[in-house]
């Protein structure tokens, strides 16, 4: 990208950065300064389970995918990705979404507090007018 189209994007890249930070979620996590400690602590069996899950789910999910199509190119069965494909995403969505039961909505709030936290830090390294005032 050339710094003619940079110039041209930064402006309305910061002020969706600024609408943002405006957001309660974020005013939060960042007045909190949302941390991982909880992670600190011995997981449950049911969350293993659940992250478990949630990690295979992303195996099953496209690279599945991408093997059915493998094969069906090789063996000239467009049939394996057609049908499997479909079924394949779906089994894999299933599963993410037992693996998110699992380990519970508490280490997911956890993380996006962290993640928002981290990225609108960075974003406002890169656009300082966007940063809020302090109250």
């Amino acid at each position: 990208m050339n710094a003619k189209n940079h110039k041209f994007l930064h402006g309305p890249i910061q002020k969706v950065v600024a609408k943002l930070a405006a957001t309660e979620f974020v005013r939060s996590a960042m007045a909190e300064n949302a941390d991982l400690s909880a992670f600190k602590q011995k997981p449950t069996l049911k969350v293993v389970l659940g992250v478990s899950a949630i990690g295979f789910s992303y195996v099953i999910g496209w690279p599945l995918i991408t093997l059915l199509g493998t094969l069906a190119v090789y063996y000239k069965r467009p049939a394996f990705v057609l049908l499997g494909g479909p079924m394949a995403y779906g089994l894999s969505h299933l599963v993410f979404l037992l693996g998110m039961y699992l380990a519970g909505a508490r280490y997911s709030w956890i993380f996006l507090r962290w993640l928002t936290r981290v990225a609108m830090l960075k974003l406002f390294n890169h656009y300082p007018d966007a940063v809020p005032p302090v109250q």
